[in-house]
């Protein structure tokens, strides 16, 4: 009875089993017709090449975080930043979507201490965050959502942003803990800083792009150009956010697709937009397979070379 209490008193998991519902019936309305969606060779391309930017938007979104751990003065100089980043990225498809950042907070610890580690690991996504509800200005008014878009990227200001973090930080230390990481020594919450990391947010705003840019890609290779470019690129970027602070299923799966759909099914028809987000979630996954592989086989060829050396 115990964990049937725990589970209730979850919103997230019961937002992640609506949106996994929604989904669901989508696909049994629109089954016949989904099954009619056809992707030509040009469509395959785009999906080729939709597969590139999603990989390449791992890379910037690394390189976002090296540059967060600059901003913050620990980054570590004998650490691979970028390698830690991709190789953990696969771990947020695990159950309960926190493996990813239990891990680089495994590691960074040993590196630059608790309370930085911690803090470096909670700022990446609010900056994910923050840019991606940012980015949802750029599709007009919206019923007022216009207004609403601005205010995390403004909560990234120190006066607001600290007090956020180091709640942030109590709460997450407890859930690592929970989790089996051995008890973390924080003397100090927050991240120790003052001003804007504006370096770090403009790199995370290339990443929701580029992101966003591998999505578009299925658009066209389903041949659903319309509605304009900036109403997806303003709903896919209201989705990405949802799945991100929404994580009750690995990868924020059902979250994100039931966002879309409910956004954008009154203007697309909802057959090919199915089309167009299950596909979105194969390549967006296959590209983290891919990115995680490449660092495997580099490494193994680096052990070869060094070892015929």
């Amino acid at each position: 009875m115990g964990l049937v209490a725990r589970w209730l008193r979850q919103p997230k998991l019961w937002i992640t089993l609506a949106s996994l519902v929604l989904i669901g019936v989508a696909l049994v309305q629109q089954g016949g017709q989904l099954q009619e969606q056809t992707l030509d060779a040009r469509g395959w391309w785009w999906l080729v090449l939709g597969l590139g930017l999603s990989w390449i938007s791992i890379l910037v979104n690394a390189a976002a975080w090296r540059l967060l751990l600059g901003w913050l003065g620990h980054l570590p100089p004998q650490l691979e930043v970028i390698q830690l980043f991709v190789r953990s990225n696969l771990l947020k498809y695990l159950p309960g979507g926190i493996w990813h950042l239990v891990e680089r907070l495994r590691v960074l610890r040993h590196e630059i201490g608790a309370g930085p580690a911690l803090a470096a690991v909670i700022l990446d996504p609010l900056l994910i965050a923050a840019a991606s509800v940012l980015m949802i200005v750029v599709g007009g008014w919206q019923n007022g959502l216009l207004l609403i878009a601005p205010l995390p990227a403004l909560l990234m200001v120190p006066r607001w942003r600290e007090p956020i973090l180091q709640r942030l930080e109590r709460l997450k230390a407890r859930q690592f803990e929970s989790s089996g990481e051995r008890r973390l020594e924080i003397e100090n919450y927050g991240s120790g800083r003052g001003g804007y990391p504006w370096t770090p947010m403009v790199w995370q705003l290339g990443f929701v792009a580029c992101r966003f840019l591998g999505f578009y890609c299925c658009v066209f290779a389903f041949k659903l150009p319309d509605p304009a470019w900036f109403h997806w690129l303003a709903s896919f970027s209201l989705a990405y956010a949802v799945g991100l602070v929404v994580p009750g299923a690995p990868g924020g799966l059902g979250v994100f697709e039931a966002t879309l759909l409910l956004r954008l099914g009154s203007s697309v028809a909802e057959a090919p937009l199915l089309a167009v987000v299950l596909s979105y979630r194969v390549i967006s996954t296959l590209a983290d397979l891919l990115a995680s592989g490449a660092l495997v086989v580099d490494g193994a060829l680096l052990k070869g070379i060094s070892r015929r050396s």
